[in-house]
């Protein structure tokens, strides 16, 4: 969609995604990623940096390919601004906060047992100390040689905050990845292997049969357990609020391929529920997961003459998740740029779960979302994803 430099009509659709942030929101642009953050003082911080698809190679956009390149630099992408809205949002500075108090509060204690013993030696210790320190704050020379180490410690220990939080948010990524195939590639096999023992009539004797009863078994549970997460994970206070920052990303994106001004009012308007929505992608890779496990039986039986068992069931589905993450994508991106009977089927499923995953936004969540979004308009505004 391309449009005049006061947004005011609009031709052809270019393609821009974001992603929900803790107090803010990131854009991807074809040419520019752009994160607006509010800090504690209650104001818009925005960062830029460049989209990497910009560099790859032909061959790593090639369709269904391409997915799975996307997919992981959104990863990468989504947790460096985690990270960094963090700081900005500072929830680093509450952190710290807290460790001040609990170590102030663990010093009390130490002071209030050595008072109690009484020891003269560490009276005497204390009479030196408070000289000492007397005679420092009188010299200038030592006050600010005194300054000097304090800001030194202040910025080492900011280093020594953001190396962690950056090593908690990496091990919180991998521990999360691990999860989400603990949970919807390995648990839905063990549960179906399981529940052929105590429920017969889920075997059957043609193999077809058999596969499609697995595959539907699986992707029921699949279903259940995605939704359950979503629906739990509502009930956590900043998460709701990441919900309601993911809400103001769609309005904006809305706003913007109708062809409006970006302002307040006109986002406010827009629906909340967007087709490119990476719920979507999330519930249309299940999807497609589902369809292709419905081959795996029947394909492994025509040309080994065995039908896998589990373990080897659910190292093929891990083998075939590039695959799975390209359909999906490329699902997600016809869904995006046609409107049609298909792809509202296709985005059916999931505007249905968008309604767990995205809230209705306040206008300051919408503000964070503006400034965002006109830092990734590309100038010349064609389609280049």
């Amino acid at each position: 969609m391309s449009r005049k430099k006061d947004n005011s009509c609009c031709v052809k659709k270019t393609s821009i995604g974001g992603q929900a942030l803790m107090e803010g929101i990131m854009m991807r642009g074809p040419e520019t990623t752009a994160m607006a953050v509010r800090n504690t003082q209650g104001e818009i911080v925005l960062e830029k940096f460049p989209t990497e698809t910009k560099k790859r190679a032909k061959f790593f956009k090639l369709p269904i390919i391409r997915g799975l390149f996307n997919y992981i630099d959104s990863m990468t992408m989504g947790t460096k601004c985690l990270m960094r809205s963090a700081e900005i949002s500072g929830l680093e500075e509450a952190e710290e906060e807290l460790r001040r108090e609990k170590e102030a509060k663990k010093a009390a204690k130490a002071a209030k047992k050595a008072e109690k013993k009484g020891n003269a030696m560490q009276n005497d210790e204390q009479i030196t100390a408070e000289a000492t320190d007397t005679a420092t704050t009188d010299d200038p020379a030592c006050e600010t040689e005194s300054n000097e180490e304090s800001l030194a410690e202040k910025t080492t220990e900011k280093k020594e905050s953001s190396a962690m939080t950056a090593i908690v948010m990496t091990i919180g990524t991998v521990l999360g990845i691990l999860l989400s195939i603990g949970l919807f590639f390995v648990l839905p096999t063990v549960i179906y292997t399981g529940a052929t023992y105590v429920m017969p009539f889920l075997k059957h004797e043609n193999e077809a049969v058999q596969s499609l009863i697995k595959s539907v078994f699986e992707g029921i549970l699949k279903i259940v357990l995605i939704v359950g997460y979503m629906a739990l994970m509502t009930l956590m206070k900043d998460i709701k609020r990441t919900f309601q920052f993911h809400g103001a990303e769609h309005k904006t994106i809305f706003c913007y391929e109708a062809g409006l001004e970006l302002t307040v009012e006109n986002v406010r308007k827009q629906r909340r529920f967007h087709p490119r929505c990476g719920t979507s992608f999330l519930i249309l890779m299940v999807l497609v997961s589902i369809l292709i496990s419905f081959f795996i039986d029947p394909l492994f039986l025509l040309a080994f003459g065995f039908v896998p068992q589990m373990l080897i069931r659910i190292l093929i589905k891990l083998l075939l998740l590039p695959l799975i993450v390209g359909i999906g994508y490329e699902l997600i991106k016809i869904a995006g740029k046609h409107d049609n009977w298909l792809t509202r089927i296709i985005s059916a499923p999931g505007v249905w779960l968008q309604h767990i995953t995205v809230l209705e936004p306040d206008d300051s969540m919408i503000e964070c979302a503006i400034v965002a979004m006109k830092e990734v308009i590309p100038e010349n505004d064609t389609d280049k994803w």
